[in-house]
């Protein structure tokens, strides 16, 4: 869409428009999309409107420390013994001090390699004399942690590149909390006045399509779905684009079949699916999203390599992390696989999906 405004203008009379979740139905015989006549249409300057985009999601998460405080409390119960022990810390108790640290650590799911690191690097400042008392020592742990993530999570905003409409693309394991996921996503978006289409590219469980109609409804977005129990997640999400090239949507959410990764079978339908977008609008997808449920600890480090060697990771978003004590998986991920994570789950509420912020992170973990 042409316009040189880097803001957005609905151009639906003086009134707001009112968002409809109407059904989009893909025909099996001839393959052709039904769409009603959009009742506005989005006008931006498309490369400062994606940039601007990014940004205003990733400003967002700053207002939104509480509940990442909140979300990770049990993770922060298991790493309480740090205080405990620093409280009252001399230098005759280094040895055990650092020893029940690696502990709590561990237990908190920063991984082995990762934990060896950080408590031999405070050893070194330690007995070097450039950590003096318990609160200098627990500065340098935070520091550690978030130069971990810092150093390879640079990229926390979402990458919509320049053309319209950009792609994401959710994929992960069953049971993960995909589906749900992309509808906070798409609430998110259209809160910060983005027009998005979803498609329903979840083809083999019965169920996925009806899932991602009612979050439709919830945000007010449209969706494209199958008719047919045999379309293929790849035609989907090629008419999808299709149509959302046509009609001018800022953004196109593709759900996918929840997958384990050692099925391999599974797996090449991911790569089909994402050169099918990318035959509509080059470059597409923007962003190949992985799912990973929190709970899982370390065991998601495996399925996150398996996904990345497939198609090509350009995000992690990490759910239910509330329910989980092993909130340090989180460095443990963009450590091992230099992959960013974009968004966290810290709750049930379709709020709770939050933009990842390192420092708001760490200052969660350790209070």
């Amino acid at each position: 869409m042409a316009s040189s405004s880097t803001h957005l203008s609905f151009l639906a009379g003086r009134t707001s428009p009112s968002f409809s979740s109407e059904r989009i139905a893909l025909s099996p015989y001839r393959g052709e999309l039904r769409l009603p006549n959009p009742r506005f249409r989005c006008s931006a300057g498309q490369s400062g409107f994606f940039t601007r985009l990014g940004r205003l999601i990733k400003e967002k998460a700053k207002s939104d420390v509480e509940k990442v405080f909140s979300g990770f409390s049990k993770t922060r119960e298991n790493l309480a013994v740090i205080d405990e022990l620093l409280l009252f810390w001399n230098l005759a108790e280094t040895d055990r001090v650092l020893d029940e640290l690696e502990e709590a650590l561990l237990v908190s799911d920063f991984g082995p390699k990762i934990t060896v690191r950080i408590v031999e690097r405070l050893r070194e400042d330690i007995m070097s004399g450039k950590l003096k008392s318990g609160s200098e020592i627990k500065d340098a742990l935070k520091g550690s942690v978030l130069e971990m993530l810092a150093k390879k999570n640079s990229k926390t905003e979402l990458q919509l590149g320049f053309r319209k409409p950009a792609v994401i693309m959710i994929v992960g394991v069953n049971g993960g909390g995909k589906t749900t996921s992309l509808g906070k996503l798409a609430r998110r978006l259209k809160n910060e006045g983005t027009k998005v289409l979803m498609a329903a590219g979840d083809t083999f469980r019965a169920a996925a399509s009806d899932q991602l109609e009612i979050w439709a409804e919830r945000t007010g977005c449209e969706i494209v779905v199958a008719e047919g129990e045999k379309a293929k997640a790849a035609t989907v999400l090629s008419k999808a684009v299709k149509r959302g090239k046509e009609e001018g949507y800022d953004v196109v959410l593709c759900d996918t079949s929840g997958r384990l990764h050692t099925n391999y079978g599974l797996m090449e339908e991911l790569i089909a699916c994402k050169k099918a977008v990318g035959k509509v609008v080059s470059g597409a997808p923007n962003e190949i999203l992985l799912v990973l449920d929190g709970n899982t600890g370390l065991n998601m480090l495996p399925q996150a390599r398996e996904f990345n060697e497939v198609v090509g990771i350009t995000g992690l978003i990490l759910t239910k992390l509330d329910g989980s004590a092993r909130g340090g998986c989180v460095v443990s991920v963009v450590e091992e696989l230099g992959i960013p994570v974009k968004f966290i789950g810290v709750g049930e509420a379709v709020e709770d999906l939050q933009p990842f912020d390192a420092e708001a992170f760490v200052n969660a973990i350790f209070s």
